[in-house]
């Protein structure tokens, strides 16, 4: 049974961290849920046991982004057994207090440490640098070392998908965006789901508004409001928390979730989401770490291998609609489509891809404006 502990706390509610820079002209803007940092241990601490750390930004309970690593790491123990020891720490703030808190983890013997947030990247990368023996994994994160590897799928397959099931839905041609930061990850996924939307319906328009959140379900929820009340019909997001789905589903609208099946929150409004499943890749990079066969990189999962799902496509959807997401779906997983497949314009309509090009992963991981379609500012400001 895991046992609890916690780090300094460093203040009450969400604490906002500045972080690296980000490629090209993207700027970047991140957070971390503040309060008490707390964390557990599973196993006995034998010292056969090889220990591995996982460093999140937000709560487990927060029933998307950190439950689902967390339920990686269980599938992690479930798999390895007695063969390793882990330890999670849950809440910790990004920029110098997470710092500390990779180098109090690798001095206490871990042999993987696994970071869970953007805006951990230049503190992981510095402490990577002091141990050598040490195996650092940053997801969402782009920078490496000898021994530190990023880790990050393609939600946006999910997201296109998902974006077809909206659009289906909306009465009023409008959908909105409840948006974190304005970061790669963030406006990829905001473009896939308008893409998708635009497959369905091409009149479809999608506004975005930004939280600065990552975990903070009242600033989530009004954000969402202040769509609805612009008369949008249909909600996304790219947070942890279903309170844009209680808003939604209080106006009597639809959304789409992230991260996790979020139906039980709000059933009524429900359509589907992105989903991760990282337990196989922490199982693997552990076996490669414990057999000597690790070697850093950046893995970027897909549909194909998994990393990335679709959550069940509700009902409401119409019959012909859900047909053709799941033909969609076959279609990426086999590599016949791909999301940003031209043409695609950019949101001022100069081209971003010609027809028939196809987007670069290098592409993909630095992509900092809107596409056609969609309504406010891809730098986060206006």
């Amino acid at each position: 049974m895991a046992t609890r502990f916690m780090t300094r706390r460093r203040r009450a509610g969400i604490v906002l961290a500045a972080a690296a820079a980000l490629v090209a002209a993207c700027s970047s803007n991140t957070a971390g849920s503040g309060g008490n940092a707390t964390g557990g241990t599973s196993g006995t601490g034998t010292t056969s046991k090889m220990k591995v750390a996982f460093v999140y930004v937000g709560p487990v309970g927060d029933a998307g982004w950190t439950k689902k690593h967390d339920d990686g790491r269980k599938e992690l123990e479930a798999a390895m057994g007695d063969k390793v020891q882990t330890t999670f720490l849950e809440s910790v703030p990004e920029g110098a207090e997470s710092e500390a808190t990779f180098e109090r983890l690798a001095r206490e013997g871990n042999k993987i440490i696994f970071a869970t947030s953007f805006g951990y990247m230049d503190q992981m990368l510095a402490v990577a640098a002091k141990y050598p023996d040490v195996v650092f994994m940053h997801a969402t994160g782009y920078k490496t070392a000898a021994n530190m590897g990023t880790y990050f799928g393609a939600a946006e397959e999910a997201r296109y998908l998902t974006g077809m099931a909206a659009s289906s839905m909306t009465k009023s041609n409008k959908l909105g965006y409840v948006a974190a930061f304005p970061i790669p990850e963030v406006i990829r996924g905001i473009n896939a789901f308008t893409l998708g939307a635009q497959k369905v319906n091409p009149n479809v328009t999608v506004d975005v508004v930004w939280t600065s959140t990552w975990f903070n379900p009242t600033t989530e929820k009004e954000a969402a409001q202040s769509l609805l009340n612009k008369g949008i019909d249909v909600i996304g997001q790219h947070q942890d928390t279903p309170g844009p789905g209680e808003a939604a589903e209080a106006a009597e609208a639809k959304w789409v979730g992230y991260n996790d099946d979020m139906s039980r929150f709000a059933a009524k409004a429900w359509l589907t989401a992105p989903v991760w499943d990282w337990g196989p890749f922490y199982i693997k990079t552990a076996k490669d770490v414990m057999a000597g066969t690790w070697k850093s990189e950046q893995y970027y999962g897909t549909m194909a291998d998994g990393l990335v799902k679709l959550a069940p496509v509700a009902d409401s959807v119409p019959a012909d609609i859900r047909a053709a997401i799941e033909d969609t779906q076959k279609k990426i997983i086999s590599g016949e489509f791909a999301p940003f497949t031209g043409p695609i314009s950019k949101q001022d309509g100069s081209s971003a891809y010609a027809a028939g090009a196809k987007a670069t992963l290098a592409e993909l991981l630095k992509m900092d404006y809107f596409v056609k379609g969609v309504n406010g500012s891809a730098t986060g400001k206006g």
